[in-house]
């Protein structure tokens, strides 16, 4: 984690960003509460629901001096998408509304209203990098292969709220057809990919990639993961299939996937990630395309608002 910073102490208007469809129930109540609690702290504050608009006001208000945050009513995927529309400095913090909440766990912040405002009053801030793939920004992770099948079939069926059972059967259809590419990860700098007696080149049927040490259900692929060092943490398994998947499942249950002699782990700073197939992947849990991907790092491109006590 970052050194804290203060936010400018002038700063007086809240932006509330509230995703309508984002986790299994909705947040109205909560947000509604969230607006009231700032009033009384002397804080304006508004509700969007348009993300265009949120974003032209965000970063209008940011230039102007006078953004306190920006706050993204969601999961995972809204507070990437805001990131992703505002600029560099925009102050953002989370309601988390979503099924995982990674980053909202990561960073101390809980579905509470009145914990909040009390952030937001306080004005703690902290700078993250951002990886970035094919220009989108992304804060936690991405990963190449079955998973990201299993995020792009979920969301092609998905419509209103859902919850994490939802997966259940996107991941039985994609146990049932997908085909697993051969994916190769090449580093612009060559020593910073390869640990000793190792290609710079790294061949892979599982790729997963961290700007910070968050994967859902728990898994800690790469606890190391540093979202300061100006470096993205790589963990690879080599063999694609399902036999293999659910070994290297194991293992990674256990904390001992570092230890698999076909399981290998590095940090780079920009790489490029292709496949001899039609291989997707995806970002902070979202869908975004197909490999080939340049992918690399953004230092301290994200201003997060959060809890004084850190995690």
């Amino acid at each position: 984690m970052s050194i804290p910073e203060s936010l400018p102490p002038g700063a007086w208007r809240v932006l509330i960003s509230l995703n309508p469809t984002a986790g299994s129930t909705p947040a109205e109540v909560e947000v509604q509460r969230l607006v009231e609690l700032l009033k009384q702290r002397d804080f304006e504050a508004e509700i969007l629901t348009n993300l265009d608009e949120v974003a032209r006001r965000a970063n209008q208000n940011h230039d102007e001096g006078t953004l306190r945050a920006l706050v993204s009513v969601g999961g995972d995927g809204t507070v990437a998408e805001l990131v992703n529309r505002t600029n560099a400095g925009v102050p953002i913090t989370i309601l988390p509304t979503g099924n995982e909440n990674l980053l909202a766990r990561y960073l101390g912040l809980r579905r509470s209203a009145d914990a909040l405002a009390e952030t937001i009053d306080a004005g703690n801030m902290i700078r993250l990098d951002a990886g970035r793939a094919a220009g989108r920004l992304f804060l936690l992770m991405m990963s190449c292969g079955f998973d990201a099948e299993v995020v792009r079939r979920f969301e092609a069926r998905r419509s209103g709220h859902a919850g994490s059972w939802s997966y259940a059967r996107p991941i039985l259809q994609t146990l049932a057809h997908y085909e697993y590419s051969k994916i190769l990860i090449y580093c612009d700098e060559p020593n910073e990919c390869r640990t000793p007696n190792e290609a710079a080149a790294s061949e892979a049927g599982w790729v997963f990639v961290f700007n910070l040490p968050c994967y859902g259900g728990g898994l800690r692929f790469a606890p190391g993961a540093d979202g300061t060092d100006g470096l993205l943490d790589v963990c690879t398994f080599r063999h694609g299939s399902t036999w293999h998947g659910l070994r290297y499942l194991a293992a990674l249950l256990a904390r001992q996937h570092g230890r698999l002699a076909d399981c290998r782990r590095f940090r780079a700073g920009r790489m490029r990630i292709e496949a001899n197939g039609k291989t997707p992947y995806q970002l902070d849990g979202d869908f975004a395309g197909y490999l080939p991907v340049e992918v690399d790092v953004v230092p301290g491109r994200v201003t997060c608002v959060v809890p004084t006590a850190e995690r």
